[in-house]
């Protein structure tokens, strides 16, 4: 079992800077940028499990990115999925490939916004 999620470069530099600039730690805009990316779930175009680690990204725990709401994530990628995930296809598989499609969708909203009180008020709804 894996317990360690390695983000992609990418991500680990969107991450940095929304925290720098919002104060948002990491862990939550993770959840954030997951829960974006299972919003824009297409059936037609199923988001691909990343197999790989990235060597220049950031390695944070699972308990730390999921927390209490480790079973809600597993529920809504594994309904995503259309199949029954196993606990290493789900973390850190299908969870990071999640991750880097929605922190795209995050910056752009962060892009969007223009400041802190719009990107957090653009999030909630």
């Amino acid at each position: 079992m894996n317990f360690t999620l390695k983000t992609s470069k990418y991500a680990k530099e969107i991450l940095t800077q929304i925290h720098s600039s919002s104060g948002i730690t990491p862990n939550i805009l993770i959840r954030y940028a997951v829960a974006l990316s299972l919003n824009k779930n297409d059936p037609n175009n199923p988001i691909e499990p990343i197999m790989k680690d990235f060597p220049d990204g950031l390695v944070l725990n699972r308990s730390t990115v999921t927390g209490e709401y480790d079973y809600v994530f597993r529920a809504m990628i594994t309904q995503a999925a259309g199949q029954e995930l196993t606990d290493e296809e789900y973390f850190p598989s299908y969870f990071n490939a999640h991750l880097e499609r929605g922190i795209r969708a995050l910056a752009s909203e962060y892009k969007a916004a223009g400041n802190y009180e719009k990107f957090i008020r653009n999030l909630l709804i």
